[in-house]
């Protein structure tokens, strides 16, 4: 082959090569979207379960990896609180499952070198946990805790006060990073006086005694 046709030869495959170039470089972007789509699926609902508010009454398997003397299935107490081995009455309400197990790695740590651990919900007691009722209600119970709910919306869910309850000396004691505290609500200046300002908002593990009038 002449020195000219080896020009043209080059000349030919470097027009081809300039031409296939962009479509290599859409196919390549192409092949690698569904690659990317499949990696941040499964991302969504990791977040989701990450935003889980534990409560009282869920319970709570705690998973110590490499130390299986120290993995317990526990309830959350009523005080907001749970003890495994080695863990004592470390306080759960309030917290997601990560912000649980960082809590119990810093306790653990003292005992097990770079411990890891993994809380799992394996029994929510509701949405967010439960709202007791005690005392002179009509039914008293423990009812689902619920977004929004309030303590007029407790109220008629047990079905009013009874004819022997003190109304105005009823309270919500409620659970604070293991502080308990007492929040005065007078019942029946918000049933019979319209008094919305005694409506106050429930939490999660609330517990609203009713006690009964003095004679």
């Amino acid at each position: 082959m002449t020195p000219i046709s080896w020009i043209h030869l080059g000349r030919r495959r470097l027009r081809w090569a300039l031409l296939a170039a962009p479509l290599l470089v859409a196919v390549a972007a192409c092949s690698s979207t569904p690659s990317a789509v499949g990696k941040a699926g499964p991302e969504v609902p990791a977040a989701a379960a990450a935003e889980y508010i534990i409560g009282p009454g869920d319970t709570l398997r705690v998973f110590v990896l490499r130390n299986a003397e120290l993995t317990a299935e526990v309830p959350v107490r009523p005080d907001g609180k749970i003890s495994t081995p080695l863990v004592n009455d470390m306080v759960a309400v309030g917290k997601t499952a990560s912000q649980l197990g960082h809590d119990i790695e810093q306790v653990l740590a003292e005992y097990v070198r770079n411990p890891s651990v993994s809380i799992i919900v394996v029994r929510p007691a509701g949405a967010l946990g439960q709202v007791r009722v005690v005392g002179q209600a009509m039914s008293p119970r423990a009812i689902p805790y619920r977004s929004g709910i309030t303590v007029l919306d407790v109220i008629i869910e047990v079905g009013g006060l009874s004819q022997y309850a003190a109304g105005n000396r009823a309270k919500v004691i409620r659970v604070d990073n293991g502080v308990s505290r007492e929040i005065h609500v007078k019942l029946d200046n918000l049933l019979n006086k319209g008094d919305v300002t005694q409506n106050i908002a429930m939490q999660a593990g609330d517990i609203l005694f009713i006690p009964e009038a003095r004679f």
